[in-house]
């Protein structure tokens, strides 16, 4: 199979604009005789739904929260990148498209990257007007700082509570058309199965997560918008809630999974603090703006921070990267901290920690100012380790934060099933190999208002508009196949917990195919996740009935899903033999042990087929093509 990625021709500045023009439209009275399904009401799904409504078009919305409030989404802290270039300081829709292309080190596609530079300025107005509070100047323009990958301020803020807020304004638009009819709201509903009739995707199999019942939802096209794989890992920073399991049923039925190696470890993650765990927090990369990363320049120095003079610090992101310091990427700054944990100079009881000190703008602006800008990631800190950060510097470590791979999407985002779209964290489109942080916010935004709603329009205008009735055969075989499913799960009935093997599976994942990744490692995990898989099926224990809330139930249809995805991402890793963004092969380094790329072999997207339960899955290639920007060696020198 030929992927398409369906770039339009011209100019990149005018792609967009032309693509738009060209697409095929729905008249406003035939809108109503199509409806949409919509997977995830995060970001990327909320928007979406509310937009598509909006339109005119009817929308069913499912969550497997018990509002589309609870989305993870709500977890963003720092911020969303928009090129307004309020601080006149030398941004543009360009610069922000080059630091995207460059900070994913050149492994994504310029026209979409293009696209979501453009409409990026286009989301802070829409997100104004929505009454979204963001962070303002004393005059009363809207406030710009700074985030990792950039020299320039771009980065929208509502405190330290940006993600929520967005999606808060996200939620009374779609509650709008709620209110109206235009949008069913399907909450405490897992999809767990894609529908496909005559080679197209028309609707989905849900359980009921407080009921167990299992039901069909037909529709004319079906948008996949449910976040990201990271808590295959087990730790993360993501919601424990937040899973593969509706990306990975389509994959199962066609939709090729692209570049699922692609990790993202953020820098700044509060330390693990014992096996007793079940997630990770986060602390705003926002903090890198005025916190300064250190360690102990003498290896095994135990005594109190505040006992080590500066002479005796290590700043080393700065001595590293002078031009960018504190503020290089997430992938850069957490390697970098994994080095110096690894040469024995870590911080804390574990000795897996480096510093990020405040002393220094607490000194030069004071406690309250620094309090107004950043005192509810302080107080989470501060209530979580116990210490005061306004006193003591916090104590930070690399964790699993966000993935770039996902299914593999066309320029119009739809997958290489017909008729479904994947939008948000759910697809591979926008980042490459590193995202930039601030920038979840802009991609799920940005799909959801501005790209999806025109996008699916050129599809549905192309087909009919007869619906297909859930008593069609495909529904009935599908909640048929699912049904069994459930019942061999509930009929294992071994002796150890879904979470055993879950934890068990990310620390493989963790130590194998985490920040830094080898061959042989890779191998030696592809073994053990077979035998982890295995063992799963065979001695798993899960209790109740489906009939029921049965959490354990759920946690163990996403684990099964999570066993097979953990395989493709070490196939993967162990395919791409280059160093590149959040992809870190240690056989490929520069001698200053920077990622190494190989542009001759692999300037291309990896996208999966599969092809069975337990065979090897299949390869196929989408090359990039870099007209307007140079592959260059990444710096931040």
């Amino acid at each position: 199979m030929i992927l398409d990625s369906k770039i339009p021709e011209g100019p990149l500045a005018e792609k967009w604009d032309k693509h738009k023009f060209n697409v095929k439209l729905v008249n406003p009275a035939n809108k109503r005789k199509y409806d949409i399904i919509v997977v995830g009401t995060g970001l990327a799904g909320a928007s979406a739904a509310a937009t598509l409504a909006e339109l005119g078009y009817n929308v069913k919305a499912f969550c497997y929260q018990d509002s589309p409030r609870r989305a993870h989404s709500i977890a963003a802290q720092g911020g969303i990148n928009a090129a307004k270039n309020y601080q006149n300081d030398g941004d543009s829709v360009y610069r922000l498209f080059y630091d995207t292309i460059k900070g994913g080190d050149y492994r994504a596609r310029e026209a979409n990257v293009y696209r979501l530079a453009q409409v990026s300025v286009n989301i802070i107005d829409q997100c104004v007007a929505q009454g979204v509070p963001f962070a303002r100047e004393y005059g009363g323009l809207l406030a710009n700082r700074s985030f990792g990958g950039a020299q320039v301020s771009r980065t929208f803020y509502a405190r330290g509570q940006t993600g929520q807020q967005l999606l808060l304004g996200a939620y009374s638009a779609l509650n709008r058309q709620i209110a109206y009819g235009k949008v069913k709201l399907y909450p405490r509903t897992e999809m767990l199965d894609l529908v496909m009739v005559d080679g197209k995707a028309r609707g989905i199999v849900t359980r009921h997560l407080v009921t167990g019942k299992i039901e069909s939802h037909s529709a004319h096209a079906v948008i996949l918008a449910t976040g990201g794989y990271g808590n295959v890992f087990f730790l993360s920073t993501n919601a424990m809630g937040s899973n593969a399991t509706a990306a990975w049923r389509a994959y199962k039925k066609g939709a090729f999974f692209a570049n699922p190696c692609f990790t993202q470890i953020h820098p700044t993650c509060i330390p693990v603090s014992g096996g007793y765990q079940s997630k990770l927090t986060l602390m705003s990369e926002s903090l890198r703006n005025d916190g300064r990363v250190w360690v102990p320049k003498a290896v095994g120095d135990n005594r109190a921070p505040q006992d080590i003079p500066e002479d005796e610090r290590d700043y080393f992101l700065e001595r590293k990267y002078p031009s960018f310091g504190n503020l290089v990427p997430r992938d850069v700054a957490s390697r970098n901290a994994k080095q110096a944990c690894d040469e024995g100079r870590g911080v804390g009881t574990t000795k897996l920690a480096v510093y990020l000190d405040f002393a220094d703008v607490i000194k030069r602006d004071g406690a309250d100012k620094v309090a107004q800008k950043y005192g509810n990631l302080f107080d989470m800190y501060a209530k979580i380790t116990g210490e005061d950060p306004y006193t003591t510097p916090m104590r930070i470590y690399p964790a699993v934060h966000y993935t770039m791979g996902g299914l593999w999407v066309d320029y119009n985002l739809m997958t290489t099933v017909p008729g479904l779209y994947a939008t948000g964290e759910c697809n591979f489109s926008d980042h490459g190999a590193n995202r930039l942080g601030a920038s979840a916010l802009m991609q799920g935004l940005a799909d959801g208002y501005f790209v999806i709603p025109y996008t699916i329009g050129d599809y549905l205008a192309q087909m009919p508009s007869t619906r297909v009735e859930t008593s069609h055969p495909a529904f009935k075989e599908a909640e048929t196949a699912l049904k069994a499913s459930v019942d061999r799960l509930l009929s294992i009935n071994g002796t150890r917990t879904v979470d055993e093997f879950h934890k068990a599976l990310g620390q493989i994942m963790w130590d194998y195919c985490g920040m830094a990744r080898n061959a042989e490692g890779l191998q030696f995990a592809k073994q053990e996740i077979r035998k982890l898989r295995d063992e799963f099926w065979r001695d798993v224990k899960i209790v109740g009935v489906n009939e029921e809330l049965n959490i354990t139930l759920e946690k163990a249809g996403r684990v099964a899903d999570f066993l097979e995805l953990g395989e493709l991402m070490v196939d993967d890793a162990l395919n791409r033999n280059e160093s590149c963004g959040g992809h870190f092969r240690e056989e490929f380094q520069t001698p200053e042990n920077e990622a190494l790329r190989d542009d001759e072999n692999y300037t291309y997207v990896a996208a999966w087929q599969y092809t069975g339960d337990n065979q090897q899955a299949v390869l196929h290639k989408e090359e990039l093509k870099f007209e307007n920007v140079k592959l260059t060696q990444r710096s931040y020198k």
